[in-house]
């Protein structure tokens, strides 16, 4: 067998979709999700070809039939952008099945009904996750896994590699009264695992009866990176890159305040700013502030939606430099230089934030009010992240039992 990684959907469709004969198929999915070729195991070769789940589940000729598709956050397309609105089912266009949003208006609309899984034999769950906590895939598939216990269905979940890698554990649990769509269970920002691995963990720490079939990937190792000869096809409008993924868990924490967090920009997450900020001044300072593996560059940009859409934004580009890179702790450092720099102009973002009426959206992507308030103190970035190490090194013992891909 060649050494390349190949997904659980690769592997499932060198099998020809075998497992699923006969089944009437519901399918959780978005375009990031393909297959990149054929694997022959007898012949030992790879023959390269892309085509997404749903293409090749609707046209499986094993008797399987595709019977619903369902769209997570941003939509089955992956076109609508963050909190753009209530995206609709109906039925697919091309395909000819039913659709169904598991991102409505609200909380309840995050979860399959019992009456969108009635019917079905099988529930198929391939996203591409980019390795955060609130990055909102690994939570529909938590929902999923949680209606279809409710109602006895099976789930089959087609892995695929953590463009973060799978070695390292960064940043904060989350505290008891914290749980949201960003944050669902306590897990750190960055838990380096697999959406087959986190799945595994969420069945048994929740008890879960559900009857989960992992695909895992071949090919796979406990690495910090992507693999080099997989192909990376957006997940959301806003992660177009791999440097995308690999800032976006500290950067994201911008959305938590009025910065901006360079939505409406080609960078998303890789600039970040505000029009009340100098950005020499700015790169200076966090230069200056110690943080690992990284260096702020000097920009001005201006966003053509969503925050300060239209102003000139004095800021940042955070670019990663080595191994030792650690974005939460460098997105807690960013907030911090802002928040002294711009004084009386920095805010907390207080409205309401998926689904959450009653608490800053900074708390809900953090897992507590702990580190807003040191940083309301004027902590340093050391000081404010200094009580992770423990959390880490306790969830790196707590998530071994559920891995599944070995040391490199």
């Amino acid at each position: 067998m060649p050494r390349p990684v190949l997904t659980g959907l690769d592997l499932l469709r060198a099998k020809n979709f075998a497992p699923l004969a006969g089944k009437r198929v519901g399918l959780v999915t978005h375009p990031a999700a393909v297959s990149r070729g054929v694997f022959d195991p007898q012949a030992g070769t790879f023959t390269p070809g892309t085509r997404s789940a749903a293409d090749l589940l609707a046209s499986a000729d094993t008797g399987l039939t595709l019977a619903a598709l369902f769209g997570p956050e941003h939509g089955l397309t992956a076109a609508a952008q963050d909190l753009e609105g209530v995206y609709h089912g109906g039925v697919h266009p091309h395909y000819g099945v039913a659709v169904h949003s598991l991102y409505g208006d609200t909380a309840a609309s995050l979860t399959p009904t019992p009456e969108q899984l009635a019917g079905l034999d099988v529930l198929v769950i391939d996203l591409q996750d980019v390795g955060s906590r609130y990055y909102t895939f690994q939570a529909t598939m938590l929902y999923c896994l949680e209606a279809a216990a409710t109602v006895g269905l099976p789930v089959t979940i087609l892995d695929r590699p953590n463009p973060l890698g799978l070695r390292t554990v960064e940043g904060p649990g989350l505290a008891a009264g914290f749980e949201s769509f960003v944050g669902p269970h306590d897990v750190p920002i960055r838990h380096g695992m697999t959406m087959g691995e986190l799945a595994r963990l969420y069945s048994q720490e929740r008890k879960l009866t559900t009857n989960v079939t992992l695909v895992p990937c071949y090919g796979l190792t406990r690495t910090d990176g992507w693999p080099a000869d997989l192909p990376w096809l957006p997940p959301s409008p806003n992660m177009p890159t791999l440097d995308t993924a690999r800032v976006y868990p500290g950067l994201c924490l911008v959305e938590g305040t009025n910065l901006s967090e360079g939505r409406g920009t080609c960078r998303p997450f890789e600039y970040v700013g505000h029009p009340g900020l100098d950005p020499h001044r700015f790169a200076d300072e966090l230069n200056a502030y110690g943080c690992p593996d990284v260096e702020f560059l000097p920009v001005s940009f201006k966003p053509t939606f969503q925050k300060h859409a239209g102003q000139t934004c004095g800021g940042a580009f955070v670019r990663p430099t080595g191994d030792g890179f650690r974005p939460v702790r460098t997105g807690v450092a960013v907030l911090s230089i802002a928040q002294l720099q711009l004084g009386g102009a920095f805010r907390w973002r207080t409205e309401r934030y998926e689904f959450v009426d009653d608490k800053p959206a900074i708390d809900l992507l953090l897992g507590s009010g702990r580190e807003r308030s040191l940083l309301d103190a004027g902590c340093p970035w050391a000081d404010v992240t200094a009580g992770w190490q423990a959390n880490e090194a306790a969830f790196a013992e707590r998530r071994r039992k559920y891995l599944v891909y070995p040391d490199a």
